[in-house]
């Protein structure tokens, strides 16, 4: 795949032209030929900061900021405490939105929608350990990582895209 981008001062987000050689296997409800979640994935890859809105069940939004990243399967991940605001808004509801943003913060952005499902301990310790690994690279600890993980009661939220955007411009 080749893509260009340019930066729209005006606008705060990438308009980004795509040739894509083999079509992307998951299908999204954007209508925009420039926006999908193959780019979505290549932006969180590289960008590992972004905002999660999950919904309290009074259907009000509840706000995060979380670090990202993506599984082999293509999934956004994000590490979490079993305890925290966000886990227990999901296990009611498990739409999610996510706004992933460069270091810059007023640089390029993508905005996903999902669903999001939760692996708990002890399936979630490897998921959680490649986690690591596709933000930061090796630890220098990995028992002292994996103690840390049961210690602090992680999971991981693994975060299908069922869209991916802007698809408007203006």
């Amino acid at each position: 795949m080749r893509h260009r981008g340019r930066w729209d001062p005006g606008r705060r987000f990438l308009q980004v032209a795509v040739d894509i050689e083999k079509p992307d296997p998951s299908p999204l409800r954007s209508s925009s030929s420039t926006t999908s979640a193959y780019l979505a994935r290549d932006f969180v890859r590289r960008h590992h900061r972004a905002v999660l809105t999950t919904y309290y069940p009074d259907g009000r939004a509840q706000l995060s900021p979380v670090t990202v990243g993506v599984d082999e399967a293509g999934n956004v991940v994000i590490s979490t405490r079993e305890t925290a605001t966000k886990t227990r808004n999901l296990r009611g509801d498990p739409r999610v939105v996510l706004c992933a943003l460069t270091e810059a913060f007023l640089g390029e952005w993508i905005l996903i929608e999902g669903r999001a499902s939760i692996l708990h301990l002890p399936e979630a310790m490897e998921p959680l350990v490649d986690y690591y690994r596709g933000i930061s690279g090796e630890h220098p600890d990995w028992d002292d990582y994996r103690a840390a993980m049961v210690r602090d009661r992680r999971v991981l939220l693994r975060v299908t895209i069922t869209r991916a955007g802007p698809d408007r411009h203006g």
